[in-house]
């Protein structure tokens, strides 16, 4: 028999089979491992006095979807690794559009999947299977959009219009000061955070927001314009405060809660820091939290780290808390390492994201910010949340794969 000879791989194919950066794989699957045993330690009660047909009662209920949802996650951050970066330029428009589509459903009766009439939520086969939202799509597919854009931005040219008509004047004053260059990304945003917003998942605007904004500010956007719409968005919440009583609400727990019922709107919170404090210097030990047991709302979830801190107790917390800055720092070395603009700025966003969700769940849970309900990566439960998450850090791991080796002098 004749051998068939092995064709040769193109530049493209060696680049993409690059090293992983193994520092950076090795924080993820530490953060996901502990992450699983706190989950089970947070979750094993409430699972075990659930009595709804899906759970009966079952202790091992959300460990075992939790962790097939993490095999599953595992096997796609691999496949998503293993794809050239590349590939995710042409692919974020389309991203963006199934986003928007998806977001759109979830106001469609019968079709999206609301929980305690909150339209945040869809079945994966829009009928039946488990449920996801779909702002942690939209999240991505943002950052993907905008760094597929900007980062031919210092390639374009400048527009220019007539001077002989005040229209044309006014035209090119706005180039000159960036406004023209932000208008499609300001659609963009308007559309999906009006989407998401009006859900209502207004922690959801915010990361996606907040990803957007780093992609922009890293690309090379002129400060002052973060100055000026932060200002706004600052105005924004202002007039939501005076307006809203479900803001007002909030930001009032947040200011006094010593002076809220701690059986009314400030249960969560007091809860939460009852927990932290019973777990001292070095905790109560795995598994012996008292919080758990029907006091601290959600403990499997937004409140997951309460339950960290009184079991695991201050040192655990800290440790835990420089695993995730190290996967940060990471992170943001491999964006700066990467091999092109686009890499750059998908790793920026998509780290950013990670941070954000990181910073706004523990500072809730201490009382640092309003609570925004926004579950800690790799801990809380949500299976297809976590496959997002991981698939995000394959986007990643893709991008460290190209980055060009040490010249040897």
């Amino acid at each position: 028999m004749v051998r068939k000879a092995k064709r040769d791989l193109t530049v493209e194919e060696q680049l993409a089979r690059g090293p992983l950066d193994l520092p950076f794989l090795m924080l993820i699957l530490l953060l996901l491992g502990i992450g699983l045993v706190m989950l089970f330690s947070a979750s094993y009660y409430t699972a075990y006095r659930d009595s709804t047909p899906a759970v009966n009662h079952n202790p091992y209920y959300y460990i075992v979807h939790q962790a097939a949802y993490a095999v599953a996650g595992l096997v796609g951050m691999y496949i998503v690794s293993r794809i050239n970066y590349q590939h995710f330029r042409w692919m974020a428009p389309l991203a963006l559009g199934v986003a928007i589509v998806l977001l759109i459903i979830c106001y469609i009766p019968g079709l999206n999947a609301p929980i305690n009439y909150v339209r945040r939520w869809l079945k994966v086969f829009l009928v039946a299977g488990p449920t996801y939202q779909p702002s942690e799509i939209a999240k991505v597919a943002v950052v993907l959009f905008f760094a597929a854009r900007l980062c031919k931005r210092d390639t374009e040219k400048q527009l220019r219009f007539t001077k002989r008509t005040n229209t044309g004047r006014m035209l090119n004053y706005l180039e000159k000061i960036g406004f023209l260059e932000l208008v499609p990304y300001g659609i963009v945003l308007v559309v999906v955070l009006g989407l998401i917003v009006f859900e209502p998942h207004v922690s959801g605007a915010l990361l996606v927001a907040v990803g957007a904004a780093a992609v922009l500010l890293v690309s090379g956007i002129s400060l002052w314009w973060f100055i000026s719409i932060g200002g706004l968005g600052a105005a924004l919440v202002g007039i939501m405060y005076i307006t809203t009583d479900y803001v007002k609400r909030k930001f009032e727990i947040w200011l006094h809660p010593e002076l809220v019922d701690p059986q009314d709107g400030g249960f969560q919170y007091w809860q939460g820091i009852y927990s932290i404090s019973s777990g001292g210097l070095l905790g109560r030990g795995l598994g012996n939290s008292n919080q758990k047991y029907g006091f601290v709302p959600e403990p499997e979830n937004d409140m997951i780290f309460s339950i960290v801190v009184e079991e695991l107790g201050l040192v655990g917390a800290f440790l835990i808390l420089f695993l995730f800055a190290m996967l940060i720092l990471r992170g943001y070395w491999i964006a700066l390492h990467a091999r092109d603009k686009f890499g750059m700025l998908t790793v920026v966003g998509i780290i950013t994201l990670l941070s954000a969700q990181v910073f706004l769940n523990i500072s809730v849970v201490t009382g640092l910010v309003p609570n925004t309900g926004i579950p800690l990566p790799f801990f809380s439960y949500g299976g297809t949340a976590l496959m997002i998450q991981l698939a995000e850090m394959g986007m990643v791991l893709s991008i460290s794969r190209q980055i060009p080796a040490p010249r040897k002098d």
